[in-house]
């Protein structure tokens, strides 16, 4: 383990006293394996069977580490001087005895749920010197104890699912100092395997031919669940999936293990419609032949049996029962006999009803937890009066995209049946879809959890994870947030990836790798990969808002790639899967749209021979994305994930596909062309430069044909600074422009940058071009302000350029808490560093005297011209359907403007909420009349809570549309250097 520092720690549980608590008295630890000899363990076996089977993986665990598998014993040995006792209070009779005799401190464990202590006992018994004993509050508890102590040891609960290794020692220890994991925040919490055809494709090909997802594939996602310390299950559902019941060994799997299963929304009572209604259909007949419809206002009978069928074969089971009802396969509910919504209403109660009395009779008081999930047009009609019973746990929906529609209301918190959430992770449908890779940032899941957890919603928590791979991640963030909400805060979400990496990879490089995914998540929250489409990213302004972008994703790869080739070969799998094939893939998703867009705007700019080169670039990208995840399937792991890992299903698109190019016959012409930045074609808006932001500009110098031509540039004052002024070219350069700051007059000055070359072929004719006897030049204006460097250093606040200002609203001036609500940061949410996050989100809205009243956020900001600018607030998505979603706006002293935003998700294509979603951002937008220049305060006002904000923007006359906000603005602490960053520029060699 020395070789890469590998942490044998469980962070979710030793750094958290408010639900663990860990000390050790003994520095040498209790030994599992020493002078290649390994302690026997033992438990009874009238212990549960769930107990029994993970103390058979715990002696696998102790193999894999130490090379020794020791005894798994069912008898307690006459004489042993170590021993490991593993059992559950209430059910193993020697741990009775350690806590009769008050050896084994059970304070804060014994009648809990879930709880476990590990705690070393001398003389545990007659003839044992020293035991290690793991004694859990119930069965989960003790195979939660059981695989805290494999955790502690090094192996990571991903050992399978993502190839981590586990690194050899000859000696293998765990500390002396008691353990003890206590309740968890949320009671259940689990996953929901859904729109799983990736994860049908690899359980057919590598584990059961002979079904599609069986009970060998669900071991390992049933040991799974219980290494990240879930315990429950939504399973496969689709029509490429059998469905859970269909062999009778899964239900039986999963209460072996102790895994609560129960079912979607759509699946009322354990039953898949999508495979299970047909077949009872056409067994259960009408009168008249003709087969029964899904709609309980025309065969209440034949659905109700149908329902108390499978009530009846899994009663004894631990299950989870859906109530209520939907349509088939994730429709809309039908009812024929039921059109209005009070008449909807009424069937939803009766449907409730008839499905609590048939449980019960079939199930009786063992038929919880019952839950009742308001999804989609359900929501509406619980709203409008659909009556469940208290006892009935709420599981409250996110909009699919990872905003919670609403949440409980007071009455609602205080229902015995308590309440719970439905969330996101990976999704199919409207208005897009995100299957692929792990793209919503942590911070965000963060923010929502902690949200609903503020709201009393702790009884269940459940992830949909897709095809479980490329959410590991995400997976096991939400995990350990379920177990602990309380141990992360609005700081800490980077170090959990910190921790989480070096449990993985060693602790030298768990910050870099976090970093690295921080980064990764950043740029997903400005656009996920899967959303990628034509039009969306400037080429033309801000420097080249997509080439700026793509070269981010061009850094963070390098750092991938540089610190995977650090790793030991035995990472190299692990590393590819949870770490460089996300970033390689969106890197590449993303670039072959870069690509292909550069190749329409260069058909637009009369270009030649590049047009075609962006039309080679792009489709050997999207050939590149196709080797890495053929490489993914084939060849990690030795070809382990056949099929795991498809942008592209058949049944479920799931990312954009190969973007269409354009192609020019060759011609044999050549001639000069210009596009300056801020122009798609030509060079009519001039190229701005400031000495507050000291930027650099750029302009493509094209050529309109195939033949090499020679070309020229040359800048009317000495101050000016080109990256190349001539040469020969076949294709395209892109010339960066400077001013040295040091040598250009203060002032305002106009100058320009003549671009010269041959009077050959044809080009496009602009405002600009001209011909002389020398040739075809193009002239490039540019507008200098150089206000001097003691104006520079002297001014405070966001300084007016270029024609707005622009602002990360993590940089305010001054917060100002009132009324016992804040602003409160949160590091790693939206597009930038940091949101601002308006809590508790508790708080009760604030509609009135907000100036003095409402918690606030100040900036300053120096503005140059006078008028009514724009302003525009880049909040990021969150809903109330039950209220509102609103922040305030001023400036100084004036009114304040109160900004209403989408509370509804109205799943829909194309409005408001679609654009938001897809966008990652929703944009806020008023007026404000700056009737002096100099500085002045821009003020933030919270109206409600649980409001996030990542940027400000003030449009003073200049600002280009983009889909990005500009460039922060150049501000003396928070932004000194806002010189635009590099761009991707277009390689020698189409090797991506």
């Amino acid at each position: 383990m020395a070789a890469v520092g590998v942490a044998p720690l469980l962070p979710s549980v030793l750094s958290s006293p408010a639900r663990a608590t860990s000390a050790s008295s003994d520095r040498s630890g209790f030994a599992l394996v020493r002078d290649g000899a390994a302690v026997d363990l033992f438990v009874d076996p009238a212990d549960d069977p769930a107990v029994v089977r993970a103390a058979g993986d715990l002696q696998a665990d102790v193999e894999r580490v130490g090379g020794v598998r020791p005894r798994l014993l069912h008898t307690l040995p006459e004489k042993a001087a170590l021993l490991v006792l593993v059992g559950t209070i209430g059910a193993s009779p020697v741990i009775d005895r350690l806590v009769a005799d008050r050896r084994l401190d059970v304070s804060r464990v014994k009648g809990r749920w879930e709880a476990s202590v590990t705690q070393v006992v001398d003389r545990p018994l007659p003839g044992v010197e020293r035991a290690l004993v793991i004694a859990g509050s119930d069965r989960r508890g003790t195979v939660y104890g059981i695989y805290d102590t494999s955790e502690r040891i090094g192996v990571s609960p991903w050992h399978w699912w993502a190839d981590v290794p586990v690194e050899h020692r000859d000696t293998v220890t765990v500390p002396s100092g008691p353990l003890k994991r206590y309740e968890p925040s949320v009671r259940y919490r689990g996953i929901f395997i859904n729109d799983e055809q990736n994860l049908t494709t690899w359980s057919h090909r590598t584990q059961e031919p002979d079904k599609n997802i069986g009970p060998e594939t669900y071991r390992h996602v049933f040991e799974l669940l219980l290494r990240l310390k879930a315990n429950y299950l939504w399973p496969a559902m689709h029509p490429y999936s059998d469905f859970f019941n269909k062999h009778r060994e899964n239900p039986e799997l999963a209460d072996h293990y102790g895994i609560v299963v129960g079912s979607s929304h759509p699946e009322a009572m354990l039953r898949n419609g999508v495979h299970e209604w047909d077949p009872w259909a056409k067994e259960h007949p009408a009168a008249d032949g003709s087969l029964p419809v899904y709609d309980y206002t025309v065969n209440p009978t034949v659905i109700s049996d149908y329902w108390r069928a499978r009530a009846r074969q899994n009663a004894g089971y631990e299950s989870s029962w859906t109530l209520g009802m939907r349509g088939l396969h994730d429709t809309p509910l039908e009812t024929r006999y039921a059109t209005t919504i009070p008449e909807k209403v009424v069937v939803m109660n009766d449907i409730i009803a008839d499905q609590r009395r048939l449980l019960a009779e079939e199930v009786g008081a063992t038929a919880e937890p019952q839950i009742f999930i308001p999804y989609k047009e359900v929501l509406e009609l619980y709203n409008a009066g659909v009556r469940v019973p208290d006892d009935v746990t709420l599981i409250w929906p996110d909009d699919n995209h990872g905003n919670m529609r609403q949440l409980p209301d007071e009455s609602e918190r205080r229902r015995p049946g308590g309440n719970g959430i439905y969330y996101h992770l990976s999704y199919w449908g409207r208005p897009k879809s995100y299957l692929w890779l792990d793209t919503t940032q942590l911070a965000k899941v963060w923010q929502e959890l902690r949200r609903v957890y503020e709201h009393g919603a702790d009884r269940m928590w459940i992830f949909n994870v897709g095809d479980i791979k490329s959410i590991e991640t995400g997976l096991s963030f939400s995990m350990d947030m379920a177990w602990d909400v309380d141990r992360l805060g609005a700081d800490d979400v980077e170090d959990f990836l910190v921790e989480w990496a070096g449990r993985q990879f060693g602790r030298r490089h768990g910050r870099e790798i976090a970093s690295i995914r921080t980064e990764y998540y950043r740029l997903a929250a400005e656009l996920r990969p899967e959303f990628i489409a034509r039009g969306l990213l400037s080429l033309v302004h801000h420097g080249d808002e997509a080439g700026r972008r793509m070269a981010a994703y061009d850094r963070l790869l390098e750092r991938t790639r540089a610190l995977g080739a650090k790793l030991p070969d035995a990472y190299r799998d692990a590393f590819y899967e949870l770490v460089e094939y996300p970033v390689h893939g969106a890197y590449l998703m993303n670039l072959k749209f870069y690509w292909a867009e550069r190749n329409a705007l260069a058909i637009r700019q009369g270009r030649g021979a590049g047009v075609n080169r962006f039309a080679d670039l792009s489709d050997a990208t999207h050939a590149a994305e196709q080797a890495i995840t053929r490489r993914y399937n084939t060849e990690v792991a030795g070809g382990k994930w056949n099929g795991i890992v498809n942008p592209y299903p058949s049944q479920i698109p799931q990312a954009p596909g190969r973007p269409s190019v354009t192609r020019l016959a060759r011609r044999e012409t050549s001639g000069l062309g210009v596009a300056a930045e801020g122009n798609e074609t030509g060079t009519g808006r001039p190229l701005s430069f400031s000495s507050y932001t000291r930027d650099r500009r750029f302009v493509d110098v094209f050529n309109t044909g195939f033949l090499a031509l020679d070309w020229t540039a040359e800048a009317t004052h000495p101050w000016v600074r080109l990256s190349t002024s001539g040469g020969t070219m076949t294709e395209q350069t892109r010339v960066w422009v400077e001013i040295d700051w040091k040598r250009v007059p203060e002032g305002t000055h106009d100058a320009k940058v003549t671009f010269t070359g041959p009077v050959t072929g044809t080009g496009t004719e602009t405002e600009t071009e001209t011909e002389t006897g020398t040739g075809k030049s193009f002239d490039v204006p540019l507008r200098v302000l150089n206000d001097g460097e003691r104006a520079r250093s002297r001014t405070r606040g966001f300084v007016e350029s270029h024609g707005y200002v622009s602002i990360d609203a993590a940089h305010f001036d001054r917060r100002v808490a009132r009324g016992g609500a804040r602003w409160r940061t949160v590091r790693g949410l939206g597009r930038r560093t940091a949101a601002l996050e308006s809590v508790p989100s508790t708080a009760a809205p604030i509609t009135e005297e907000l100036a003095s009243r409402a918690p606030e956020l100040r900036y300053r900001v120096r503005f140059t011209s006078t008028g009514t600018f724009r302003v525009t607030v880049f909040r990021l998505p969150s809903l109330d359907e039950r209220g509102h979603r609103r922040v305030a706006v001023a400036l100084d002293d004036q009114p304040v403007t109160v900004l209403t935003g989408q509370s509804v998700a109205t799943g829909n294509r194309g409005d408001a909420w679609a654009r938001n979603v897809e966008d990652g951002i929703e944009k806020l937008t008023t007026t404000v009349t700056v009737t002096e220049p100099g500085e002045h305060t821009l003020r933030l006002f919270m109206v409600d809570p649980a409001i996030a904000v990542d940027q400000l923007v003030i449009d003073t006359g200049g600002l280009p549309t983009s889909y990005l906000a500009p460039p922060e603005s150049y501000h003396h602490f928070f932004n000194p250097d806002p010189a635009s960053g590099p761009v991707l520029e277009v390689p020698d060699a189409l090797d991506q």
